[in-house]
């Protein structure tokens, strides 16, 4: 444990319950009040380089929004958005802007402790040969060790669930996965039917690839699901 997380939330007493359950957890908890501070701190001469970030969406200055736009343009921590919208729409434009999960509030505080593991069991770096292998396919090639994607001798930038999604592809990429398959091995929970969170993230990976590429990698198999392109 002992990981550094990020707790954007304008609430002091919301924040404060945060990281002392964080702290409890056996995390490193850091605040911020504002959209402008949490910019700030990860802009700043001693930024911070959180592996997960908490982040509410109604905040003074800059939006969670625009946080989280400006936080995926350099980096892939994995993030937990909290708002007090329920619709759908709402959820899947944030997933579409980069978000990994979200909940709304008022939420359950184990259930958020068991998210953040959940998501930086995804962002840890594994030593193991088969995860750290280099993986190839066309002109992509992904280090699972460092997440980190080059296209055509171009890195491109992918939030925590693109990477996941891309690189279960790449380790078998003549399969054709289902979009239950895909949910349930990035996501790590059971398939309800929702097929528009994994079409979200599939539509923004792909227009990623694509940006960089002459090849259209991700191809949808009409009624199954998605592979890689030969």
């Amino acid at each position: 444990m002992n990981e550094p997380i990020l707790v954007v939330e304008d609430d002091a007493a919301i924040n404060h319950l945060i990281c002392e359950m964080l702290t409890g957890a056996g995390y490193r908890p850091k605040s911020a009040y504002s959209g402008s501070e949490a910019l700030l701190m990860l802009a700043g001469a001693d930024c911070v380089r959180p592996q997960c970030v908490i982040l509410d969406l109604m905040l003074p200055g800059n939006s969670g929004e625009e946080v989280l736009a400006a936080l995926r343009q350099k980096d892939n921590a994995p993030v937990i958005a909290l708002s007090a919208k329920t619709d759908k729409e709402s959820k899947l434009a944030l997933l579409a802007g980069g978000a990994d999960d979200y909940m709304t509030k008022p939420f359950d505080a184990d259930e958020l402790l068991a998210r953040v593991a959940a998501q930086l069991r995804r962002f840890t770096v594994y030593s193991d040969n088969e995860t750290a292998k280099s993986l190839r396919w066309l002109d992509i090639q992904i280090n699972p060790q460092t997440r980190e994607a080059v296209v055509d001798g171009q890195p491109v930038h992918l939030t925590g669930r693109e990477f996941d999604i891309l690189e279960l592809l790449t380790r078998h990429p003549r399969k054709v996965y289902s979009r239950a398959n895909i949910y349930e091995s990035v996501w790590n929970d059971d398939f309800m039917g929702d097929e528009k969170t994994v079409n979200v993230h599939v539509s923004n990976l792909r227009g990623k690839l694509n940006a960089l590429s002459l090849y259209k990698h991700i191809k949808a198999v009409w009624g199954v699901g998605f592979r890689l392109a030969e």
